[in-house]
């Protein structure tokens, strides 16, 4: 059987699926070319993705052999999961293998703010010796605010705790007596609530219907003035245009963008003019260890289903 890779992978997963006796071809550049895909898919029984490839309806029903589909990461918003559900065709995603990565990036996007040592190196390496404008502030004892609280809030919480944080969340589905409440120690808000009292609010929830915008004006306006948001869900989840404004007219002090609406970041963005917004290429999860966790693990489930036998990544 035949499987057909669309975008970057690492090594050891093209090597598991060798391993298993599939023939692999790989492409990482392929999801660029829609036409192309669209006349090749129909010679595949898998097709592993990241998140650029359109796995749509259309594709689908192109490729008459597909028995599965490999997510190579955790947000699903690029393949049309209903229709896939419907033409029976399991999806397979890298559950929890980047979270590690995501939280950490978290932590050091709090740990920039807190004690800024590369801006305090560059200026010593001018010639200056400035102490005071170095100072920076601890983040024990400030209050960090998690928007959905699954496996990666649960991850970010425990490590913002050791620091001596306090940490407060906000998720609709979320109960008294799960794990992040009563074992992590979470204490649950509601989101005015947690607006308003958190020095940083780190956003972990898929994009869907519901949570398009979910950060937008009023929101922004809701929080105190000395406040960082980061954002390594998608792009959407906050209203661009808003954060501009925002962080052009101080209404928060800043914010770490990993994520955006259009990636690449078109150079007209307006966000590309705040000094006070830090925008990465959706890296957050992407770590040498993760992405041969990732990698591994989807080739693995993907060859579980393949060969007809149960996997516990079929979202």
């Amino acid at each position: 059987m035949k499987i057909l890779i669309t975008e970057l992978i690492w090594k050891e997963g093209i090597e598991e699926l060798i391993n298993n006796g599939f023939q692999v071809d790989y492409d990482e550049n392929l999801w660029s070319n829609r036409e192309e895909l669209l006349r090749k898919i129909n010679n595949y029984d898998g097709l592993i993705v990241r998140n650029q490839t359109i796995v749509d309806q259309e594709l689908m029903a192109a490729g008459l052999q597909l028995k599965v589909i490999g997510r190579l990461g955790v947000g699903l918003d690029n393949i049309d999961t209903k229709s896939a559900k419907k033409m029976g065709i399991p999806v397979v995603y890298a559950k929890n293998a980047n979270a590690t990565s995501v939280a950490e990036y978290v932590m050091m996007a709090m740990l920039s703010v807190s004690r800024p040592l590369h801006l305090a190196d560059y200026d010593v390496r001018k010639g200056n010796w400035d102490r005071k404008t170095y100072t920076g502030m601890e983040l024990a004892g400030k209050t960090l605010g998690l928007i959905g609280l699954g496996e990666i809030s649960h991850r970010v919480a425990k490590r913002a705790k050791s620091f001596g944080m306090k940490v407060i969340g906000y998720d609709p589905f979320i109960a008294d007596y799960d794990h992040i409440v009563s074992e992590t120690g979470v204490q649950i808000k509601e989101l005015t609530d947690l607006l308003a009292e958190c020095d940083f609010i780190s956003l972990h929830v898929p994009l869907t219907a519901s949570t398009k915008y979910l950060i937008s004006e009023t929101e922004l306006q809701s929080m105190k003035v000395s406040s960082y948001i980061i954002n390594t869900s998608r792009g959407g989840i906050i209203n661009e245009l808003d954060l501009e404004a925002a962080l052009t007219n101080g209404s928060i002090a800043g914010a770490f963008l990993d994520v955006l609406e259009e990636e690449p970041i078109h150079q007209s963005n307006k966000l590309l003019t705040c000094s006070n917004a830090v925008i990465t290429p959706h890296i957050a999860g992407l770590t040498e260890e993760s992405q041969i966790r990732t990698s591994l693990l989807v080739a693995k489930e993907v060859a579980k289903v393949m060969k007809n036998q149960p996997s516990l990544c079929v979202i």
